[in-house]
């Protein structure tokens, strides 16, 4: 039972890995839409891919009678409030067996999506439905979402039906360890909104954001860049404001029940009568901590999720970019932000979805620390010298920020100027 602090603390404390141990796990969501008519697939539809993807290997995942998602060997499907799709990885070792990973996924789903006539987009936001289009799906814990979230931030059901992004979880190997990589990744959210930029454009028209992802995230209920996050935050300061969040759900005897009304440590303290006063278990806190929606999160690894979902070209990348700073250059890239002022990052978070890289912080606008985090990120690539069957490193991989930096401009520029010649739809998908 999760009963007291101690308990939140040896949780995070069991994820503790020894550095060879270390290794890489990447979330991606897509779009679906169908050819026929540029409208989000329905759930029938979703049905009829998921059935097609197990001639793959894939096998069913359900909730009650409903296919939800699918699993294979140590990565698993699921689906989204709106049917967006999300591959979630498997833990590997390093970015050649990552990036594989992605590149036969998406082989896979392209077999499928074009036999069943269904089109993908990679964008961090719907391009073309409104909110009241978009068709939903049985999953039990979204009905009680749906209800409960806008009262606590108003984009809050855009974030669930008309966003998608890439998240990577990165592994720590001491509470001290916890700290640095905890610090330089939300130090860097907005560098990573602006670097990643990716949903410009919002029911067929430019929303004069560079993400409006990032946008409806900071307006959404649960999420944002506590201050918290940047005073010396060690495990037991984390289970602290674990334990003072409120919560979303609670999964009791195969129910969904609001969890509104209390405080994580309201569970804790047996003071929750529709369940029966039952103390929470360690799959209760699991829950919990993944209804947080802050930028980056703690688990049993740290999560990233600032990253818009893009294109091939630039999938891989952003992990890329990430291992190389936190696991290839952490002591170099923790002197460069330890001494950022909390309130000028917060400030630079909350202007980046608009500005992007003209966007000031600490005296230098984001395409400078962009460039700066990039060479360090390479460096620590080149540190780790992993190499591929080819006789190539990890560095491969930041060719596409390579260019974004090089070029001043982001596949949301890419996108915008691309739109607004000729306003082709087509050019929002993925071809």
């Amino acid at each position: 039972m999760i009963n007291t602090i101690d308990k939140i603390i040896e949780y995070f404390s069991s994820g503790i890995k020894d550095t060879k141990n270390f290794r890489i796990g990447i979330e991606h969501e897509k779009f679906l839409f169908n050819k026929n008519n540029n409208k989000r697939v329905d759930y029938s539809k979703i049905k009829e891919m998921f059935l097609a993807l197990q001639e793959f290997g894939w096998k069913p995942l359900f909730e009650k009678k409903n296919i939800i998602g699918l699993n294979k060997g140590g990565k698993n499907i699921t689906l989204e409030p709106g049917n967006q799709i999300e591959l979630s990885g498997d833990k590997l070792n390093h970015m050649h067996e990552a990036c594989a990973e992605s590149q036969d996924y998406l082989f896979e789903l392209e077999q499928v999506t074009k036999k069943l006539d269904i089109k993908i987009v990679s964008s961090g936001f719907d391009p073309f439905s409104k909110l009241q289009e978009i068709p939903n799906n049985p999953k039990e814990r979204y009905k009680l979402m749906t209800k409960s979230m806008p009262l606590g931030g108003e984009l809050s059901l855009d974030m669930m039906y008309r966003t998608c992004g890439t998240q990577l979880n990165v592994d720590y190997k001491s509470e001290a360890d916890f700290k640095k990589k905890f610090l330089v990744t939300n130090s860097i959210v907005p560098i990573t909104i602006a670097l990643f930029a990716n949903s410009s454009i919002v029911e067929k028209k430019n929303s004069n954001y560079l993400s409006y992802r990032s946008k409806v995230w900071q307006s959404t209920s649960r999420g944002g860049l506590p201050k918290l996050f940047f005073e010396d935050l060690n495990f037991e300061k984390y289970a602290e404001f674990v334990m003072n969040f409120p919560i979303l759900f609670i999964q009791h005897k195969d129910k969904y029940v609001s969890g509104s009304k209390y405080k994580f440590s309201d569970f804790m303290n047996g003071k929750i009568d529709e369940i029966e006063n039952r103390l929470p278990t360690e799959n209760d806190l699991t829950t919990h901590l993944s209804t947080i929606f802050t930028e980056n999160r703690l688990k049993k690894y740290i999560e990233l999720r600032s990253m818009d979902t893009c294109g091939w070209d630039c999938l891989c990348s952003g992990p890329a970019f990430f291992i190389g700073m936190l696991y290839g250059n952490l002591e170099e890239v923790h002197e460069l932000i330890k001494k950022w002022d909390k309130n000028k990052i917060i400030n630079a978070y909350l202007e980046s979805p608009k500005k992007g890289f003209n966007t000031e912080l600490m005296g230098k606008d984001l395409h400078y620390w962009a460039s700066t985090l990039l060479d360090l990120s390479r460096k620590g690539l080149n540190n780790r010298d992993i190499l591929s069957k080819k006789g190539k490193n990890e560095t491969l991989f930041l060719n596409h920020l390579r260019k974004v930096v090089f070029n001043k401009s982001t596949n949301a520029d890419y996108m915008i100027d691309k739109f607004s010649n000729n306003e082709n739809l087509e050019e929002l998908y993925d071809h």
